[in-house]
């Protein structure tokens, strides 16, 4: 079975407390950047790969999306969206993300939001995606950034009094399974290289139109304590791409 840590009962109570769980898409410190990159939804067919609690499939549908279909292989994240939902046009299906099968041109734009780096399979993900999408359909996704998932543990490395020093970056070509904590349990994620994520693209069809490192706003530099070490590295990538 795919992993599927949010439905543990611990991780995901951990999980539902994160500001992006409470607050929505104004919690996600790389929103304002992903905002940006997204297609206009309006009249559009639009899926959304690891939708978690629903949140990106509600700003479509509230931007004018007709239908909006949301997959995520966690029971408990899905029944948590369906409750806070006001519409009809949302439709969540419970299903590893790699299994997806729609029919050809099933879409005019697919969203994905930190949700790759938990697939083994992102050149698999980029074939049944191309195979659902329209030609000329947007696919916009965030993915944790290479940089960050190299090495592996996730954290920084410290001196001798705790004080930060450095971020790691080590075996950055060895692609795979990495062992990190996130919220204090051991999830495995998978690392690749900025080479794989935009090959596995073209490969299938895709052209590129934006690639972002998003980095904290001013506000969220200024309010949050230990916001600023965030500038030493890049925690996030952001890819457009464009069916052909």
């Amino acid at each position: 079975m795919k992993q599927n840590k949010y439905d543990e009962d611990s991780f995901f109570r951990k999980c539902s407390q994160m500001d992006r769980s409470v607050k929505g898409l104004a919690g996600a410190g790389e929103w304002k950047t992903l905002e940006r990159m997204l297609p206009d939804f309006h009249g559009k067919r639009v899926l959304d790969l690891g939708c978690g609690f629903g949140w990106h499939c509600r700003y479509a549908a509230e931007h004018g999306a007709t239908s909006v279909t949301g997959v995520d292989i966690s029971e408990k994240m899905l029944a948590r969206a369906a409750s806070m939902e006001k519409t009809d046009i949302i439709n969540y299906i419970c299903m590893p993300m790699e299994d997806i099968d729609f029919p050809p041109s099933s879409f005019d734009i697919v969203i994905s939001s930190l949700a790759f780096h938990y697939t083994r399979d992102f050149p698999r993900i980029c074939r049944e995606v191309s195979h659902c999408l329209g030609s000329g359909g947007a696919f916009v996704f965030s993915v944790e950034h290479p940089v960050f998932t190299a090495q592996g543990r996730q954290d920084w490395h410290y001196d001798g009094s705790g004080g930060i020093m450095h971020w790691p970056v080590d075996g950055y070509f060895a692609e795979g399974p990495r062992k990190a904590v996130f919220l204090g349990e051991e999830v495995t994620k998978y690392h690749r290289t900025l080479t794989t994520y935009l090959g596995a693209l073209a490969a299938n069809g895709f052209e590129i139109i934006a690639v972002e490192e998003p980095q904290p706003s001013g506000e969220l530099l200024n309010t949050v304590p230990g916001m600023r070490d965030e500038l030493r590295r890049p925690m996030m990538l952001i890819i457009s791409a464009r069916k052909k």
